[in-house]
């Protein structure tokens, strides 16, 4: 199976990630991510960016500690 490679969470510079990016760190499918946005009942809450979500790398650090 391909999967998509993404920085190590801790090299991580960027503020938010795309859904796909969280959701590997989250170890999910991006569909959960996508129904926690949805909803507004998951652990971390995205921004929307030019209408799509984007998830704050600091809440996904803050979750898996």
């Amino acid at each position: 199976m391909n999967r998509p490679r993404f920085p190590h969470l801790a090299e991580e510079v960027k503020t938010h990630v795309p859904t796909a990016q969280a959701a590997f760190y989250l170890n999910r499918m991006s569909q959960t991510l996508r129904v926690w946005a949805c909803y507004q009942n998951g652990p971390i809450r995205p921004v929307l960016v030019h209408g799509r979500l984007a998830w704050p790398v600091a809440e996904i650090r803050r979750l898996l500690q």
